[in-house]
């Protein structure tokens, strides 16, 4: 199978700049560029203006640009931390404005954390009904991680437990695997068309 240049987007859905989730989205950013055959563009939902979230202007030029990285995108990330049971407010907010479809025929891998193992089961139950709303049909199994499986270091970096590192490690060839292996297929099936 020929190497893929594979474009995955990741929405970023937690309020807090500083939040233990970054030490999942950096490890997973670096293992997806060491793979050496991915674009990654970045939907920080708070980024947004918070005015076209709680209105849903859907025709903001800022939404509209953040939906086209999702929309391009042969894969999508989706991280939150948990609060009360769910994904936070603001990455629903920003779900609720992307189009009818928009994750069709796209890998989804959704990375969750919170400050207790109870809440493990928040992606199957809280998240991939709404995904599934958007089209997607493939949905990863994702990773939750345990707040405490994520030491802040005094550098401002973070230091992941090496279960998770192991867990991250491979959703992430999951995701490149499932997604390469999607792509050559449309290619095959346009070619088989054409000819």
């Amino acid at each position: 199978m020929a190497k893929q240049n594979l474009k995955i987007a990741i929405i970023v859905g937690s309020p807090n700049k500083v939040s233990r989730l970054n030490g999942l989205t950096r490890f997973v950013e670096e293992k997806l560029q060491a793979s050496g055959n991915v674009q990654l563009n970045w939907v920080q939902v708070t980024e947004l203006p918070p005015d076209d979230l709680i209105y849903a202007r859907f025709d903001s030029q800022d939404v509209r640009l953040a939906n086209g990285k999702v929309q391009e995108a042969d894969a999508v990330i989706v991280a939150s931390p948990v609060y009360k049971a769910s994904y936070t407010g603001v990455l629903k907010t920003y779900l609720d404005l992307l189009p009818q479809g928009a994750l069709e025929g796209k890998i989804v891998l959704p990375l969750f954390i919170g400050g207790t193992i109870s809440h493990l089961l928040s992606i199957d139950y809280a998240l991939k009904p709404v995904l599934a709303a958007l089209g997607a049909r493939h949905v990863l199994g994702g990773v939750f991680a345990v707040d405490s499986w994520v030491a802040k270091t005094e550098q401002g970096g973070y230091e992941l437990e090496e279960e998770l590192k192991s867990r991250l490690e491979n959703s992430v060839a999951e995701l490149i695997r499932e997604t390469a292996w999607r792509i050559e297929r449309k290619r095959e099936s346009e070619n088989a068309v054409k000819a």
